[in-house]
């Protein structure tokens, strides 16, 4: 039988059962329970989107397994045997070729590409490097200090190193040349270009933050003035940078204030309505939840940007669907959340959601303030149950008494930790880990959550020492 490394079957219970299903053990746990050496179980569960286009709608490669997983019995399988019988459906399609690329659904996975996508398929390895290295200014076959020397210079300092600094680096030792890179990695990080305003920090900031100029306050406002995002902007420089612990940027109890170019300094209160108590850091601050609460009673899309931005999951791709079990979906809101096709996604959302309920959204002088008493100001016509809306939530299944308990969970998570340094990966390597480079990327982000202790610039110095980022 083979071995497969399959990313799969988020939902595949919801195919095969009514909504009460949902609470069923999801896929990814069985295939990671049969299959632990899995490299995508190494680097958490796999994602639906591998099975599924959007749950319950199934992929080519879905459609695959759900034709050989107990087609003689009865649906809906009860979790008993959808956990007994999975593995058997996962070994009957592992030497198929459900996107019709020419690779089998096992080299497809095994590779790290979609054996739903045709336009994915397993690259061969160790070619361009079995012969002898004949380019003239590059070690085209591995980690290059000199091409690594420049550009660090390129993408920290926003300029080219002197022609006489890279002569010199040239002519040093291995062990002298690097460090070399971490004195100029060192020197670039304190620069305008990484951490001053509207720099590389700010930059990696935008989709997090959502700007959006016509309701800014302070500096550069617009014609509705409602919140002043430069401070989220200048929280998020401030705990990425420096020897500061980057999960302040979901737990962070202060506020940030920008100074001169590159000086930060810190404050109780400036521009944030939650008292010290209640604040987690850029998901509740008051631009946030301005642009993402607005008037909405159960901040669905609050909760799930704060999901994606700083866990780097993303509910409307199927990723990190984790429904809480034995916790029953109530349509507080009248939305209909509870019918098969939509609870795919709510039972997991909306646990998600209820710690951002006691946040007020546009709310004039209150906006992004704490109310524990908020539900009980909505028109029942926003909901038959609406003032019912629980404060407690669920995180990776696990409940959470309130938000702050919420982001604690979040930023002591694996997904945190892999989101944050994911995205110093992408702005300096310039794309997602490929499948030769997931080992790096993995050991890089265990890394800063141990021997890193979350300090974004201690993780740097060993990215820059990564092939994926020195290899020309």
């Amino acid at each position: 039988m083979h071995r497969l490394h399959l990313a799969v079957f988020a939902l595949p219970a919801v195919l095969l059962a009514p909504a009460a299903s949902l609470a069923l053990p999801p896929g990814p746990s069985v295939v990671c329970e049969v299959w632990p050496e899995a490299a995508i179980c190494a680097d958490g569960l796999p994602e639906c989107a591998t099975c599924h286009i959007v749950p319950p709608a199934r992929n080519v490669f879905g459609v695959a397994i759900e034709e050989v997983l107990a087609p003689d019995l009865s649906r809906p399988l009860d979790a008993q045997t959808f956990t007994a019988e999975l593995p058997a459906a996962l070994s009957a399609v592992a030497d198929e070729d459900a996107d019709g690329d020419g690779a089998t659904n096992v080299e497809e996975i095994l590779a790290g590409t979609s054996p739903a996508d045709a336009d994915e398929v397993p690259m061969a390895t160790g070619q361009g490097c079995s012969g002898p290295n004949i380019n003239p200014d590059w070690d085209v076959c591995g980690y290059d200090p000199t091409y690594a020397f420049k550009k660090v210079y390129v993408d920290v300092c926003g300029r080219s190193p002197s022609f006489a600094d890279v002569e010199s680096f040239a002519g040093l030792p291995r062990d002298e040349q690097m460090a070399w890179i971490d004195d100029a990695l060192d020197a670039c990080l304190d620069t305008p270009f990484w951490l001053g305003r509207d720099g590389v920090l700010w930059r990696l900031a935008h989709a997090k933050i959502r700007p959006l100029q016509a309701i800014k306050s302070g500096q550069g406002s617009g014609p509705v003035p409602l919140a002043d995002y430069d401070h989220d902007y200048a929280l998020f420089a401030y705990v990425s940078s420096d020897d500061r612990d980057a999960r302040e940027l979901i737990t962070a109890d202060y506020h940030v204030r920008l100074r001169g170019t590159t000086e930060y300094d810190t404050a109780a209160h400036g521009d944030e309505r939650a008292a010290v108590d209640r604040r987690a850091g850029m998901i509740t601050t008051r631009w946030f939840f301005v642009i993402n609460t607005m008037f909405t009673p159960v901040p669905r899309t609050t909760a799930a940007q704060a999901y994606r931005a700083y866990l780097g999951l993303d509910i409307a791709r199927s990723e990190g669907l984790l429904p809480p079990a034995g916790v029953e979906l109530i349509d507080y809101d009248d939305k209909g959340v509870t019918e098969p096709t939509c609870a795919a996604c709510h039972t997991t959302l909306d646990p998600l959601s209820y710690p951002f309920s006691r946040y007020r959204g546009i709310s004039g002088g209150n906006s992004g303030a704490y109310s524990a008493d908020r539900m009980r100001f909505f028109s029942l016509d926003e909901g038959s149950r609406i003032r019912e809306v629980p404060e407690q939530g669920y995180l990776f299944g696990e409940p959470v008494a309130d938000l702050v308990e919420w982001s604690e969970l979040a930023a002591n998570s694996d997904a945190f930790a892999r989101a944050t340094v994911a995205d110093y990966w992408r702005l300096l390597v310039g794309h997602d880990p490929t499948p030769s480079e997931q080992a790096e990327f993995d050991a890089l982000w265990r890394a800063f959550r141990t021997t890193h202790e979350y300090r974004v610039e201690r993780m740097l110095h060993d990215l820059v020492r990564t092939e994926a980022y020195g290899a020309p």
